[in-house]
């Protein structure tokens, strides 16, 4: 019999139509999935994690993490050290005056029986005066002023990044159930009522008035509806600050400079090459900066009409080349706030892998009946700390804050390790930052390079972007 393309295509069609009515079996019982008849236990088809908005997929791997400048300082607080990174995703551009805006403005429109929320979110404008420059312009219009609206934001404190990233993991995730057909937009939510990923999981959506609510289910029962699960795989992880080793692995970019597994040359900023001037193949662009930082004592970016950088302040967040991963301005524009606790590091107080100190590990608060506890005021799930004594005998960690974990314990002498006001001037709540900035000399630029400030003070020169965790293969 012979077969011409025609036939073939059907065959094929009608094979795949067979596979896709056959019921899917497990593998270790027998018994169906996605079948009401055999109790109704569902095992999904999953395409793979979407992008979320403004995101940009970074591939892990392992790198040289720490710093690749003189230690001009001379702390030794970055020795090099390889580390493993997985897969995650980053912010393409650092967040604008604009998209912080925005979250104010809901938090304002929202919470309007606890207006403090709102304001407590404002960034600090006054971070721009000083006293002996004439800053007051940039104190009244940055951060409101349309001219600015796609510059990043700065006057925000680690403590407010850490909020506004929380706050854009409920929208994204809001957005998305409106637009499977779950969720219809109710711009009337207040208060409490309002869209909260983790409130939703456990059922306590109860006071909000979304149109449908539900989504439809038919694989347990034909017209039957329940509440989109975790293990549907439709709402995305949370967005958050990324790790210190996240940063300088997505700053780095090393892929534009590896062949097969090796790296060719090491960078020393985030783009190729050991100068700070575009050497491109567009004639037009040569010998302009790479980035937007400080060029020398009173030289924020040259003279007029070749204003070398094209900026003196910060500029907008999609300005310049991009590195290899897709990123604008890893190394100059604003220096950027990350997840991490401040230490100096070292080989012995680092994991080779997913590298971060800052662990406070919690658990869901229940009630006296073992219930999820209601959400609160703001309508979030409230989380408690979990005890030493319910981990006895567990051995990966015992108590919740471990942000301190190996130096401020005895060592084996018994002599302290850390203790702020006395041996240290660091605590648990100074957070690193990285990168240069605007009014930064170039040296800052180097992506191992790494300050700290307390978590909740804020500069001119520092603002922030989102990360999110990649589910799945890499």
């Amino acid at each position: 019999m012979k077969f011409n393309k025609l036939t073939i295509t059907l065959l094929a069609a009608s094979l795949m139509s067979t596979v896709a009515c056959k019921k899917q079996k497990s593998a270790s019982t027998g018994w169906n999935y996605n079948d009401s008849k055999w109790g109704g236990f569902e095992k999904h088809e999953y395409a793979g994690q979407e992008t979320g908005p403004g995101l940009v997929l970074v591939h892990g791997g392992t790198f040289t993490m720490g710093s690749s400048e003189q230690d001009v300082t001379y702390e030794h607080n970055n020795v090099e050290r390889k580390v493993t990174v997985p897969s995650f995703y980053m912010d393409e551009t650092e967040v604008t005056n604009n998209h912080y805006r925005e979250y104010v403005y809901w938090l304002k429109r929202v919470y309007v029986d606890y207006p403090e929320v709102g304001i407590n979110a404002l960034p600090d404008t006054n971070v721009w005066r000083n006293r002996l420059a004439y800053n007051e312009p940039y104190v009244d219009l940055y951060y409101r002023h349309p001219a600015y609206q796609d510059y990043p934001v700065v006057g925000v404190s680690w403590q407010q990044a850490t909020a506004y990233a929380a706050w854009r993991t409920d929208r994204v995730n809001e957005m998305i159930l409106i637009r499977e057909g779950v969720l219809e937009p109710e711009p009337e939510q207040m208060n409490e009522a309002n869209f909260n990923t983790d409130a939703y999981y456990v059922g306590q959506s109860d006071g909000l008035t979304f149109g449908k609510h539900q989504m439809k289910d038919y694989r347990v029962k034909k017209g039957g509806t329940r509440q989109v699960r975790m293990e549907d795989g439709i709402m995305l992880p949370d967005y958050r600050l990324p790790t210190e080793a996240e940063w300088e692995y997505a700053a780095q970019a090393n892929i534009g400079s590896s062949t097969y597994e090796n790296i060719n040359q090491k960078k020393i900023y985030s783009w190729e090459g050991l100068t700070v001037r575009y050497s491109g193949g567009d004639e037009r662009d040569r010998g302009y900066m790479y980035g937007n930082f400080k060029r020398g004592k009173g030289d924020q970016g040259g003279i007029a009409n070749r204003l070398n950088d094209g900026a003196l302040i910060t500029t907008s967040v999609a300005s310049y080349w991009p590195n290899d991963h897709g990123l604008y301005n890893m190394s100059g524009n604003v220096a950027e706030w990350v997840m991490d606790v401040y230490r100096p590091l070292s080989y012995e107080d680092v994991s080779d892998f997913n590298s971060f100190r800052g662990n406070v590990f919690d658990k869901v608060s229940l009630d006296q009946d073992g219930i999820v506890d209601l959400k609160d005021s703001l309508g979030r799930i409230v989380y408690v700390p979990v005890t030493e004594e319910e981990n006895v005998g567990r051995r990966n960690y015992k108590r919740a804050d471990n942000m301190g974990y190996l130096d401020e314990e005895l060592y084996m002498d018994g002599e302290q390790g850390y203790e702020y006001g006395v041996s240290t001037l660091i605590d648990n709540q100074a957070r690193v930052y990285k990168g240069g900035s605007w009014n930064d000399r170039i040296y800052w630029a180097s992506p191992g390079t790494r300050r700290y400030l307390d978590e909740e003070q804020s500069l001119s020169t520092l603002g922030f972007r989102c990360a999110m965790h990649r589910v799945g293969a890499p």
